[in-house]
């Protein structure tokens, strides 16, 4: 099998001849360059030329001598957007500014700074009115030039064998509503004015229908995988009750799914959500979801056993590979085997599997914990072909 048959087989939910490994194709599969940088160090390849994928999150470009060297199965394809377009630092004393096409102001600490964090919204109150929704300067996402270059980049990766991931323009609804209005204000919106809330969602949603039938019309017949990205979980419940999430999003997802089914019909669906999201997986597969990424296994309720169980003939995993939050970046190589070994050992049999870490791979996990990750992929592979 090459790469790309291998990830198609394993979303159809067929055991491929391996594992399939991702890392990179997407803003939630990725690595920090910090990361990325002492991770080429120990392969033994050159640090200069880095390229960020997403300047915000400072996360890498994955380079095609790591591909090859570690067997990676999937490459992603990047509109231009926020997070990597036109970004201009600004010098604000302890820190580095940046203002970004939405009006959202991000800072990044000149010392040891590590991402760049919101710190200031463009419509920070509860009060708004759907006027002032209506009014804001909201940019063009549909704007062909974010596009550039990636169809051809597109047919290079499926002639090479690869799967090909387009990712979103933005975040999802929820969570890019938050760095709109701000989080507490959003809470507070959804509760006391629905009306406003729904006049922010549908615009958000209607930006969101704008790219993917654009980018869909030039890039669907070439594209494997398409992704959304929304948290809605914490380490031991949801940010908002499950009720609210059917009355008020669920909804509007339905729409944006029924736009990649229509336009990219042979593509799957890649939901990405953090946390305990087990009481909404339900409404996931009834919008159209094929993937659940990242398999937050250290949240309550997401023990990936029992996920594999209930919903392992209907929905695919995508990551929990290794507990990201505790062994990754503070275990030793031998705890990092031992994690890797046990979440493939419930989450790969009969396929429906890609492994990946539990979201991105941040810049304090070691190198050799990286490698050792690797290494216990590829012991597992040998032991299933024994």
């Amino acid at each position: 099998m090459n790469s790309r048959e291998r990830i198609l087989t394993t979303l159809d939910h067929r055991e491929p001849d391996r594992v399939p490994f991702d890392l990179g194709s997407c803003q939630v599969t990725g690595i920090h360059v910090v990361a990325y940088r002492n991770l080429r160090k120990a392969l033994g390849f050159p640090d200069g030329g880095i390229e960020f994928c997403d300047a915000v999150q400072q996360l890498a470009s994955i380079d095609d001598d790591v591909v090859a060297r570690m067997n990676i199965d999937t490459r992603g394809l990047y509109p231009l957007n926020s997070h990597n377009w036109k970004i201009i630092e600004e010098d604000a004393g302890d820190y580095w500014a940046y203002h970004d096409e939405w009006g959202i102001t991000h800072h990044r600490p000149k010392d040891d700074g590590l991402y760049y964090s919101v710190v200031k919204v463009p419509l920070p109150r509860s009060e708004l009115t759907v006027a002032d929704i209506s009014n804001h300067p909201w940019p063009d996402v549909a704007n062909p030039e974010r596009l550039a270059g990636l169809c051809d980049l597109a047919r290079q990766y499926r002639d090479a064998g690869y799967a090909v991931v387009l990712k979103d323009a933005f975040a999802g609804i929820f969570e890019f509503a938050q760095r709109i209005v701000g989080m507490e204000n959003l809470l507070v919106m959804m509760i006391t004015n629905e009306k406003v809330t729904c006049a922010l969602f549908d615009r958000l949603l209607q930006l969101k229908l704008d790219y993917w039938q654009t980018a869909l019309a030039e890039l669907g017949d070439l594209v494997d995988v398409v992704t959304y990205a929304d948290d809605y979980g914490t380490q031991t419940s949801q940010l908002i009750s499950p009720d609210m999430f059917r009355r008020l999003i669920k909804p509007r997802l339905k729409v944006l799914f029924e736009t990649f089914i229509k336009y990219a019909p042979q593509a799957k669906r890649f939901f990405h959500s953090d946390g305990n999201v087990r009481p909404l997986i339900p409404d996931f597969l009834e919008i159209g979801v094929d993937i659940l990424n990242p398999i937050h296994i250290r949240a309550q309720n997401m023990a990936p056993a029992g996920l594999k169980r209930d919903y392992g003939k209907d929905l695919a995993f995508w990551g929990g590979g290794v507990d990201t939050q505790g062994i990754l970046p503070r275990g030793a190589p031998q705890e990092v085997k031992d994690d890797v070994r046990r979440n493939i050992e419930a989450l790969a049999p009969g396929g429906g599997y890609v492994f990946n870490t539990i979201h991105n791979i941040q810049a304090d996990v070691p190198p050799q914990n990286l490698i050792a990750m690797w290494e216990a992929l590829q012991e597992y592979l040998s032991l299933i072909h024994i």
